[in-house]
């Protein structure tokens, strides 16, 4: 009777635990401690990623920078419906009917694209090209109509083979940026031209799964096992048009020393030297650039319409650090914006300044030998005034 007390002593000991556990559970509970219902329910390993899927790109409706539309090439479904073969009895043979099975073939799509056009600064013919694009592939399943082995009937399977055609691919074009360059002191600025480029038309033709015929096998009493067919499939030709960029042309022009206009089919824009409009390393401009100012604002008055964007971009030679060439360039625009706006007689809501700095040069910095150039450095430090005619 005395080991009674001995054998009581563990099982309290473990429910004194176990209440020390609850208790401790239901603390760290209260607190927002403890795992979470998900790692609960997982058996402690980690939760699934809720993060969802990127959506795909939207197609382009309309292309910036005056960028033309390529439309989407829309590609039908292909659809052939199931065949049923009849089941028969041939010398007390049960042959099983057959169902061949539809053909279902999704519409596919070439998505609308953009011929792309880069910004280009004033005096500069633009960027452009057109995307890679790809007709997809394609594939009719094969079919087959199950062969017959019975006492008396031998008849082969009668198969149609499967059928793609593959992926067709036009590669990508680009016409490089073109830009004029300005003599130093006058005299002719030669014309410059953006060849046209061509993305050639491609087609992915047209693919024919031929039907294929079991012909209809009858005995002497009558029993016949009936003629199946597998039927044709035709998927259709594709056809991707043909996508040119077409060539343009920046004019030759005499030129003063001290400004210069450049007119291609579609723009004018007037290159004015650095130097006639500020001093070194400054972004105000001179009292002595207001004649050559006057005259420009009234050419660009009587030459862009009324409401047309004008930009107005500034650039550096490459004497210096690229940061603060280009926040030089970008003041020395906005001084002009401000000229304009203030003395010019422009509206300001039309102006639009950007600053290049020294990565838009006319003309090399430095000659062929890495010796510096102050003749193209000197061609290099400008203030492009453009806009689209």
């Amino acid at each position: 009777m005395r080991t009674a007390p001995a054998r009581t002593a563990p099982v309290k000991a473990a429910l004194l635990k176990a209440a020390s556990l609850s208790l401790a559970a239901a603390l760290l509970a209260a607190c927002g401690g403890g795992p979470s219902p998900r790692r609960a329910a997982s058996g402690g390993g980690a939760a699934k990623s809720t993060t969802p899927s990127p959506s795909p790109t939207p197609e382009p409706t309309s292309c910036p920078n005056g960028g033309r539309l390529i439309r989407a090439v829309e590609i039908p479904a292909v659809h052939v419906d199931a065949v049923h073969v009849p089941g028969a009895t041939y010398n007390g043979h049960r042959i099983p009917p057959v169902t061949i099975p539809a053909v279902d073939i999704p519409a596919q799509r070439v998505p609308a694209q953009c011929v792309e056009v880069k910004p280009a600064p004033g005096g500069c013919l633009s960027e452009m090209s057109v995307p890679r694009a790809t007709i997809p592939g394609v594939t009719i399943p094969a079919a087959e109509i199950p062969g017959i082995d019975i006492p008396g009937l031998r008849i082969p399977a009668v198969r149609a083979e499967a059928v793609t055609a593959q992926p067709v691919v036009a590669p990508g074009v680009t016409a490089p940026e073109v830009c004029q360059t300005v003599p130093r002191n006058g005299g002719t600025a030669w014309e410059v031209t953006r060849w046209e480029q061509t993305r050639w038309e491609q087609t992915r033709w047209e693919i024919t799964r031929w039907e294929k015929t079991r012909w209809e096998k009858c005995n002497d009493k009558g029993e016949c096992v009936p003629r199946a067919e597998l039927p044709r499939v035709e998927v259709p030709r594709v056809e991707l048009p043909r996508v040119d960029l077409p060539r343009a042309e920046i004019e030759r022009r005499e030129i003063s020393p001290d400004s210069a206009v450049l007119k291609g089919e579609d723009q004018i824009a007037y290159s004015l030297k650095a130097d006639v409009l500020f001093d070194f390393d400054s972004a105000a401009v001179k009292p002595g650039a207001s004649a050559e100012l006057t005259r420009i604002a009234a050419s660009v008055k009587k030459e862009i319409p009324a409401g047309a964007t004008i930009r107005i971009d500034g650039h550096t030679d490459a004497k210096g650090d690229p940061a603060t060439n280009r926040r030089l360039s970008e003041q020395r625009a906005q001084a002009i914006v401000d000229w304009l706006a203030t003395k010019g007689g422009i509206e300001r809501s039309r102006l639009r300044a950007t600053g290049y700095g020294e990565t838009k040069p006319a003309a090399p910095n430095t000659g062929k030998d890495g010796s510096d150039d102050p003749e193209g450095r000197a061609k290099n430090r400008r203030v492009v005034i453009s806009a689209e005619l």
